[in-house]
């Protein structure tokens, strides 16, 4: 039974977020949405942009699998013009689950045939490509490499959470390595290398990736680490400037974009209620290892760093922008407002429209800040079949320049052209939150050991046996 999404109308939704006191806009006109775009001198065809989603489903040896081009070729049709895809990591260390997509030479072809058949599906459905801006995720998973971790710093907070060694259970502790500063010089060369295949397979930008606790966002709250990638601001970005001035002098006429985190939160648990509300670890200020938040106050957003990166990279050539929000291991709720959590989750702390007020106050802090800038918003999926009429009016307001469709457009990847068409979504195959999608991406007992994740109650046919194979715990 729903806890909070009882909404009926957008009358309905719009009084609750009148009564809670948050200022969710909602446009009935939804001409926004079609607007045209300019990024980085390209013109991108509308508003609406598919967010990057792990699908879990590609090889073993990094490769994308048959569900991998299933899901481009589903994006390419759907309309959306801004197709952000997914993290691949730029070296098999850096890999966060056994599925994820690795940018390797050995891979070339196999990225190369993705892009072809997301942009052939996307002409044959819409007569061409030329406004369609197609672009990959580059990443190194740090601290939840699988292999093993990799961690630029040591957090109180994430350490005591941190499995350092599978087969014993062993947490990170105060004897863990950080990867040495030797080792992060030598990283540019592999998110160039990773760039330059991008834009030979057709890719028409990367993103450097900078967000949910991984490596690069892990280092950008390293106060504590000593030498030249911790302490101060200029240290703490020094990786992830390198890696953007080598692309951009490397890669000519490759576009560069950024997803970066706008606050970490801190991590939460399952409190001693009956229902399993979630409730924030114990910590003592000031907590050095946070992002996007003061260290006295971990709990309060300060986009104070956030916004002075955001204009530096600005200045490096950065020329879009993706904002989230958290850590999806140990803050869920804070990234991605939900109905039903996760298996291995808590019950949401706060009403979830909080959730998503949250989301679009920041992204219009950092809009307002850089008018200019192409920036995509998030944490719309919770507000279901009425997040059109919210993305319409943010961005009538300036409040940003894309919506970003995430979890939502995994049970319906055409709802660009949906809206496009008849003004309305299919309400029978909207997005409820129900965490599936999250929970195929935690269940790891099979013999690839990662399930592919998508979305079991709408897309049933091959989804759902594995889910029915996810249910049946080893």
């Amino acid at each position: 039974m729903a806890r909070f999404f009882k909404f009926r109308s957008l009358e309905a939704i719009e009084a609750e977020s009148a009564r809670l006191g948050l200022d969710l806009r909602f446009s009935r006109d939804l001409g926004p949405l079609f607007q045209p775009v300019q990024v980085g001198g390209r013109r991108v065809g509308n508003s609406l942009c598919i967010h990057p989603m792990e699908g879990c489903d590609g090889e073993l040896d990094g490769a994308p699998g048959e569900l991998t081009y299933r899901r481009y070729r589903r994006f390419g049709a759907g309309g959306a013009k801004l197709i952000w895809g997914e993290a691949a990591a730029v070296v098999p260390e850096g890999r966060a689950t056994t599925r994820q997509l690795l940018v390797a030479e050995q891979h070339a072809a196999a990225l190369e045939r993705l892009v072809r058949e997301c942009r052939q599906a996307h002409r044959e459905a819409f007569g061409n490509e030329d406004d369609l801006l197609l672009g990959l995720q580059l990443t190194h998973s740090g601290r939840y490499s699988y292999p093993r971790p990799l961690i630029a710093c040591h957090d109180p907070l994430l350490d005591p959470r941190t499995v350092a060694d599978r087969a014993t259970g062993r947490k990170v502790d105060a004897d863990y390595p950080l990867l040495d500063d030797d080792t992060l010089e030598r990283l540019p060369d592999a998110y160039v290398a990773a760039a330059r295949l991008c834009q030979r397979v057709g890719f028409d930008f990367v993103d450097v990736k900078q967000c949910h606790r991984y490596l690069l966002n892990e280092l950008l709250a390293a106060r504590n680490r000593p030498g030249k990638f911790g302490g101060g601001l200029e240290n703490r970005t020094r990786l992830a400037r390198t890696i953007i001035e080598r692309i951009r002098a490397e890669v000519p006429g490759l576009l560069i974009a950024c997803r970066l985190n706008g606050f970490d939160g801190i991590p939460f648990h399952t409190g001693p209620d009956a229902e399993g509300t979630g409730e924030p670890d114990a910590f003592s200020p000031p907590v050095p290892t946070v992002w996007g938040a003061q260290p006295e106050s971990p709990l309060v957003p300060d986009l104070s760093e956030p916004l002075a990166w955001i204009g530096e990279m600005v200045r490096l050539g950065v020329c879009l922008l993706n904002l989230t929000l958290g850590n999806p291991y140990v803050v869920p709720h804070l990234g991605r407002p939900f109905e039903y959590p996760p298996p291995d989750g808590y019950q949401a702390p706060e009403h979830p429209l909080i959730g998503v007020d949250r989301h679009f106050r920041l992204t219009a802090e950092v809009q307002r800040a850089y008018p200019d800038l192409p920036v995509v918003g998030t944490g719309y999926s919770y507000l279901q079949e009425f997040f059109p009429q919210a993305g319409a009016a943010n961005i009538r307001d300036g409040r940003v320049t894309f919506l970003g469709v995430g979890r939502a457009s995994l049970s319906m990847p055409d709802f660009a052209r949906l809206l496009q068409q008849t003004g309305q979504l299919e309400r029978r195959r909207i997005c409820r939150t129900f965490s599936y999608c999250t929970a195929l991406m935690r269940a790891k007992h099979n013999e690839l050991g990662q399930f592919a994740s998508g979305c079991p109650p709408f897309d049933k046919e091959v989804y759902g046996p594995l889910w029915e194979q996810a249910k049946k715990k080893p």
